[in-house]
């Protein structure tokens, strides 16, 4: 499977209907498992970049994909918390 690097929300709309759709998934049954109606998806595939990190973590479940975070090579990054407890 590819690894898509993902750099603005404006990217994830195509991307999750390419996954939904990859998965053989019609909107109407995605919906029905994430517990919202098939508008309300329609709208948050549309609108991705305003879903809780909490539903598109659940929308990714659902369509068999995994968020992986990596550190960019940009060295002016953040470097993530060292504290366990964090």
């Amino acid at each position: 499977m590819a690894d898509f690097t993902i750099r603005t929300a404006e990217q994830l709309p195509v991307l999750l209907q390419a996954f939904r759709k990859q998965a053989g998934l019609t909107q109407s049954a995605v919906a029905m498992r994430l517990g919202v109606t098939q508008q309300t998806l329609s709208a948050l595939e549309r609108n991705a970049e305003k879903v809780s990190a909490d539903r598109l973590l659940a929308l990714l479940s659902i369509l068999g994909v995994e968020l992986v975070l990596r550190q960019g090579s940009d060295s002016s990054a953040p470097k993530p918390p060292t504290d366990p407890n964090w």
